[in-house]
């Protein structure tokens, strides 16, 4: 994704922004493609702290010190591609009607056109792919997107947050943890989990003190 600005900015961000534009980054690239060997050793030599999130950090690395790239690549497949299909659908449109290319895709696509996000030249994945909304949120994080047009009843990425993602994002992380096929992609299921959980909440926090409400996208 990318602004339609034509005007570049290096916005000035606090390090807890930074470090949450760098959580989503990380979802944003292994929900996207497979990690390569150069990844997977530099994501082996992570060490976690004591927090739930540290925890699920130093699982990654250990999966991923035990994994192989080829074996990942394959893993990658199985679970969002497949043959036909794979074993799970991480768009929005489906986790919230069961079907693809429906209405929060639609409603999605408005809100990107009012915020002046584009997608680039030569992606063709519906814009409300997991992998999509985690680059999505970095943006908004770093400062890169701005969801203040969206004029949706909470102060900018909290309600884009609580329109596009809090309703099925925890239930994709919970049916990736359970794939048949995950193995280092469950602790990558384990690290979104914890990590939205933690958005969920600051976020619902932030629309309490502005007094916003948000409907949730998805069918009328």
């Amino acid at each position: 994704m990318k602004s339609a600005s034509t005007v570049a900015t290096e916005p000035a961000i606090d390090e807890q922004n930074a470090l949450r534009a760098q959580q989503w980054s990380f979802l944003a690239r292994v929900l996207s493609h497979a990690p390569d060997a150069q990844m997977l050793d530099a994501l082996g030599q992570l060490e976690g702290d004591e927090t739930a999130l540290g925890q699920a950090y130093e699982v990654l690395a250990r999966t991923a010190r035990d994994s192989d790239a080829k074996d990942v690549e394959q893993e990658f497949f199985e679970l969002f591609v497949g043959v036909g299909r794979g074993e799970l659908l991480p768009y929005a449109s489906f986790y919230l009607t069961g079907f693809l290319n429906e209405r929060p895709l639609a409603d999605l696509r408005r809100d990107l056109a009012l915020m002046g996000v584009e997608r680039e030249a030569g992606r063709y994945e519906p814009e409300d792919h997991i992998a999509s909304f985690s680059e999505i949120m970095a943006g908004l994080a770093q400062g890169t997107f701005d969801a203040a047009p969206l004029g949706c009843g909470a102060a900018g990425e909290a309600g884009f947050y609580a329109r596009h993602l809090q309703p099925w994002v925890t239930q994709f992380f919970d049916d990736l943890a359970v794939s048949p096929s995950a193995n280092f992609y469950r602790a990558v299921a384990e690290i979104g989990r914890t990590f939205t959980d933690i958005e969920t909440r600051a976020f619902e926090l932030a629309r309490k003190e502005v007094g916003g409400a948000v409907a949730p996208a998805g069918p009328a």
